[in-house]
């Protein structure tokens, strides 16, 4: 379900994930992922539902649990919606790569990156 070369970004990793399949998708869990010091809880399992076709494909939104908050305790725009796949709630990150994703450049570790800013910009780092 994950080509050779995103099996090894996400190995590179170091952390413990799985790959099922749902309605067509690939779904990528990552077991302890950190999100930012100034998010909580500082781990998720983060979902990724990567999209028939990927990495040519863009993939759209992502997926966490538990939810996250600021570390104040505030909720993060874009965040209050809970979905279930693969028999578990998450919170999606309702977050929009469309335009800027490069079919035949951009890849799982680009799109990792982009998750990353995401939790970064959401902990209130640039």
């Amino acid at each position: 379900m994950l080509r050779p070369a995103d099996v090894i970004d996400v190995e590179e990793l170091g952390l413990p994930y799985t790959v099922t399949a749902e309605s067509g998708f690939a779904l990528l869990q990552i077991e302890r992922f950190p999100t930012d010091a100034r998010l909580s809880p500082e781990e998720v399992t983060l979902l990724l539902r990567l999209p028939p076709g990927f990495p040519d494909a863009t993939p759209d939104m992502f997926w966490v649990d538990p939810p996250l908050l600021t570390a104040a305790g505030a909720a993060i725009p874009g965040t209050q919606q809970i979905e279930h796949h693969a028999g578990r709630a998450w919170q999606r990150w309702s977050r929009h790569i469309q335009g800027q994703w490069r079919p035949g450049i951009d890849n799982l570790a680009t799109y990792l990156f982009y998750v990353r800013r995401c939790l970064r910009e959401a902990g209130g780092q640039r």
